[in-house]
This record gives C-alpha cells, sequence and structure tokens, in this order.
C-alpha cells in the first residue's frame, strides 16, 4: 500500500537547512535578550539578514522536486521575508523606524499561513497545534502594531526577542516535519 503524505509543508532533502534557519534565529533571539544594549539598529541589521536567508530558504524548497500542495505559500513567504529583509537591511534610520511594522506584517502572515496549514491537515493528529501557534503569531503581530504606535523600543526589543525565539523554535520543529519518509 502507497504511504499517503498529508504533510503541508512537503518534504526536501534540505530539512536540515530549514532547522539551521531555525536554529540561527534563536540563537539571534537569545543574543539581542541578553545584550540589548547592542543597539537597535543592530538587531534589525542582524534580522534583515536572518530574513533575507529565511526567504533564500523557503525559495529554495518551493522550487524543489518534491514540492507541497501549497508550494505557493512558501513563495509567497520567501518573497515577503526578503522583501521586507532588504528594506531593513538598505538603510538603518528607515529599519529602526519601521521595524515594528515590518515585523508585525511578517507575524501576522504567518499567523494566517499556520490557519490555514492546520486547516488542510486535519486528518493529522495534532492538527490543532497549528490553530494554537497562529493565534500566537498573530498576537504577536498585533504587539508589534501597538509597540510600533507607541514607540516604545524597549517593548519592541522585548518582542523582538521573544519572537525571534518563538519562530526559530517553530520552524526547527517543522523542519521535522519536512525529513523525507524512509522507504
Amino acid at each position: 500500500m502507497k504511504n499517503i503524505n498529508l504533510n503541508y509543508l512537503g518534504t526536501s532533502r534540505l530539512w536540515w537547512v530549514v532547522m539551521l534557519v531555525g536554529i540561527l534565529l534563536v540563537i539571534g533571539g537569545f543574543t539581542y535578550w541578553f545584550w540589548p544594549a547592542a543597539g537597535y539598529a543592530v538587531a534589525s541589521q542582524i534580522f534583515g539578514w536572518l530574513l533575507i536567508l529565511a526567504g533564500i530558504v523557503q525559495l529554495c524548497v518551493a522550487a524543489g522536486p518534491n514540492h507541497a500542495k501549497g508550494w505557493g505559500w512558501w513563495i509567497a513567504g520567501g518573497v515577503i521575508d526578503m522583501f521586507i529583509g532588504f528594506m531593513l537591511v538598505r538603510s538603518i534610520i528607515l529599519s529602526e523606524m519601521v521595524l515594528p511594522y515590518f515585523l508585525a506584517i511578517i507575524f501576522i502572515f504567518w499567523g494566517i499561513e499556520a490557519f490555514i496549514g492546520s486547516a488542510m491537515g486535519t486528518r493529522r493528529k495534532y492538527w490543532w497545534l497549528g490553530i494554537i501557534n497562529g493565534i500566537i503569531l498573530c498576537i504577536i503581530g498585533f504587539l508589534f502594531l501597538e509597540a510600533g504606535y507607541i514607540s516604545n523600543m524597549l517593548m519592541v526589543s522585548f518582542l523582538t526577542s521573544i519572537s525571534f525565539i518563538y519562530w526559530g523554535f517553530t520552524i526547527a520543529l517543522a523542519s521535522y516535519e519536512m525529513r523525507p519518509l524512509e522507504k
């Protein structure tokens, strides 16, 4: 009997690259948490480059021969991540002003993507975790909108470190679902 793969993310031999991006995001989040004096500009530059890296990985996964049904989400996410990453890297002054709004857009997009991914995978055992992940990501996105509106740099710094730690763990755990099945 043929194994049916109901994985929303698809399978890829490059699953370890996705895990590496997740680990780098966790390290970057903890670095920013423990050394906030490094500056808001440095953090936006680091996360800009991490977003560019994440976007490249998403485009490579979507272009691979084993892309999933939802490969369009990978392309859209990769393009959005790379656009926001290039905008953050391009100008330090611009990145300081708009970092909370860019991050809000990213996390709200990922929250919506998590909702759709969990709806597509209702046959899986823990499909409801995607809904919880989507709710958490949307809440983080709306908190970034609020932090940017009131221009509270301490809140933005705390949210940035927490959200990138959470995002890194989520990506690293999701990479296990991308491993090709053993035959």
